[in-house]
């Protein structure tokens, strides 16, 4: 089953089950410490009051209908990705060797600008932009970041941590760079590719680890075909 069919059966599972319950609230409650996450920042998520989500759980108010219930879900779901999933990746466990979309090692030494170029990306962060990569490693964002051990696995990194680790599925980029700054390895440069648009914190995450980020649009195709042309 994909990754994503298994995130909405998990979703469809924790609203049936508060929508199915004697006590929605309590329910609600369950779910929301299971993933650790403060009625202030689920609040500010939702952009409500810490006060309607303790409401909600104490029973104070009426028990949400059915579209603020997946809003919650949905939300529960999100700020734990955003976290670089921890939860989710014990709740979902599997082995993250098909995050890994395509690898590859350089010939020779490549400059983070001259791939910046070769992948008309945008640069994000700039510290870092003159240092060689070896090689790129391409990761699915959600399985890398939710099976943690593929940032351990020897086909990541391979012969040198000095290479690019290009995401795609990059929604903010938050949780690619949350999951590379806790990593004790860390990587020549990061690229999103095709991102739907990049949370200032990824920038400033980016900026604290001293690692170039950069932005492509080009379909992921492309860019392996564009790979090929370093590795010759």
């Amino acid at each position: 089953m994909e990754l994503s069919s298994k995130i909405k059966e998990l979703k469809e599972k924790i609203a049936g089950e508060i929508v199915m319950s004697e006590n929605p609230g309590s329910t609600i409650r369950k779910w929301r410490l299971q993933f650790g996450i403060p009625q202030q920042r689920l609040a500010r998520h939702l952009n409500l009051s810490p006060s309607v989500i303790s409401d909600y759980e104490t029973n104070r108010r009426r028990s949400p209908g059915i579209g603020m219930i997946r809003k919650i879900v949905n939300a529960i779901i999100e700020i734990d990705m955003e976290r670089g999933g921890k939860v989710l990746g014990k709740i979902l466990p599997y082995t993250g060797s098909d995050a890994i979309i395509s690898v590859g090692d350089f010939t020779r030494p490549v400059r983070v600008a001259e791939l910046a170029g070769a992948l008309e990306a945008r640069v994000e962060t700039a510290t870092g932009i003159e240092k060689n990569l070896y090689g790129y490693t391409m990761l699915d964002s959600v399985k890398a970041i939710l099976a943690f051990d593929a940032f351990q696995s020897p086909r990541v990194f391979r012969f040198s941590s000095e290479r690019a680790l290009l995401f795609t599925g990059v929604k903010f980029g938050r949780s690619p760079l949350i999951a590379v700054r806790a990593h004790p390895i860390k990587p020549g440069a990061v690229v999103y590719v095709r991102p739907e648009r990049v949370d200032p914190l990824a920038v400033r995450l980016a900026e604290l680890e001293n690692i170039p980020l950069l932005v492509t649009e080009l379909q992921p195709q492309d860019i392996v075909k564009r790979m090929e042309e370093f590795m010759r």
